[in-house]
């Protein structure tokens, strides 16, 4: 049985990065089992060819890209509630797939008004994210309120989905929900677009030649938003560490916002000439610009949110170093390179360890491929997600 979905994701969509790659490539892969979407989503953002997207209303004083907590959200998330009561109660839909809290906490109202069960893709403590964001600081007054207000909205919906054991277990031990309501889908990765650089050698060279990287150096290589939280300044610690001890290497940071910060921020560590930011990459592009790199780093310092852009390094058979944590773990398992959390002289050591070990290179490169191959596709992500449907719609009757 096919079903019509009303997709609630609160950010403007489609802004390559995060949550945005999860919920588009859910979507997708709903479509191939014969499911249809309607995203409702802020204004901003990109419409993916042959995606069903319904926008709320701008604010005109709103410039450029927020990413995470911010102050426009308390006017965005009432003009996105207008704007799917507008267009989606004289709408046919089957279940709400709400993205983000936000976005649950609004599509509790749809759901209720629609008689139709409410599915929570859950990314994330909000408390946390708020907190990772500098939204709120630790002891504040605020965070009280907004730890209360999670636990109202955890509590909405007829099941809630994560995108890792880590955060199903902070549901089920912090915030009390009852297992059975509580449904891991992993974040996958399509293997069949995100391939080893054997696959695309002349695409790799062509990127290096254009962004003027100099031969004969191996690349490290970050794909993702550049923020305090994502550790870009751990990064660019690590990487005036690696180039002291290793300089025949060259460090390719490929996202936003903030690059130009980040850009005089090596500029004054010394290692301008060694690091090339590149700014915003398209999604479409990320394979080729992945083909690249011989090292990829995630120095992710958030414990909660889910680290998709792992998937995407496994997958081209990237080897890589991250911070230790739960998320970083589930998805790398024993082939990942796992550097002491928070700390750049230990990130350092582990970029180091892969640059001066081709062989261990290409041995975690191999292994991590298979792995995305043999337990991360979107198949099999779609079809947990599409029996999660069918269990709800059977309980509402």
């Amino acid at each position: 049985m096919s079903y019509s979905i009303a997709q609630l994701a609160p950010t403007p969509y489609f802004s390559d990065y995060g949550c945005h790659v999860r919920i588009l490539e859910e979507v997708r892969a709903l479509k191939r089992l014969g499911h249809t979407s309607t995203v409702f989503t802020y204004p901003g953002g990109e419409t993916p060819a042959g995606a069903d997207v319904v926008r709320g209303h701008r604010i005109p004083w709103q410039r450029g890209a927020h990413v995470g907590s911010h102050w426009n959200k308390f006017l965005l998330d009432p003009l996105l509630l207008i704007t799917a009561l507008t267009h989606g109660l004289s709408r046919n839909f089957d279940v709400v797939h709400a993205h983000l809290h936000e976005g649950a906490l609004i599509g509790s109202i749809i759901s209720k008004l629609k008689g139709i069960p409410l599915v929570f893709d859950f990314q994330g403590s909000l408390r946390a994210e708020m907190l990772d964001h500098g939204f709120i600081s630790p002891n504040d007054p605020l965070e009280a309120v907004f730890e209360a207000l999670e636990r109202v909205i955890n509590r909405l919906p007829a099941r809630i989905i994560t995108s890792s054991d880590h955060s199903r277990n902070i549901l089920i031990n912090h915030f009390d929900i009852p297992p059975e309501r509580v449904i891991q889908v992993t974040d996958c990765v399509d293997a069949t677009v995100f391939r080893p650089r054997t696959s695309n050698e002349v695409r790799a060279e062509q990127i290096r030649a254009t962004l003027k990287i100099p031969d004969n150096t191996l690349v490290v290589g970050y794909l993702g938003l550049l923020a305090g939280y994502q550790g870009t300044p751990h990064l660019l610690e690590a990487a005036t560490r690696v180039l002291e001890e290793f300089p025949a290497c060259h460090f390719l940071i490929m996202g936003y916002p903030g690059e130009h910060t980040y850009r005089a921020l090596a500029d004054r560590n010394g290692i301008g000439s060694s690091v090339t930011f590149t700014g915003r990459i398209p999604y479409a592009d990320a394979p080729a610009y992945l083909s690249a790199i011989d090292v990829a780093v995630s120095p992710k310092l958030s414990e909660t949110e889910g680290n998709g852009k792992l998937l995407n390094y496994m997958a081209c058979a990237i080897p890589t170093v991250v911070y230790q944590a739960p998320v970083a773990r589930e998805l790398l398992g024993e082939f990942g390179r796992f550097a002491l959390p928070g700390s750049p002289r230990s990130l350092a050591h582990e970029i180091l360890t892969l640059l001066t070990d081709a062989n261990l290179r290409a041995e975690l490169g191999d292994s991590l491929r298979r792995r995305a191959c043999e337990r991360f596709s979107w198949e099999a992500g779609a079809r947990k997600i599409e029996s999660i449907y069918d269990d709800v719609l059977a309980e509402a009757g």
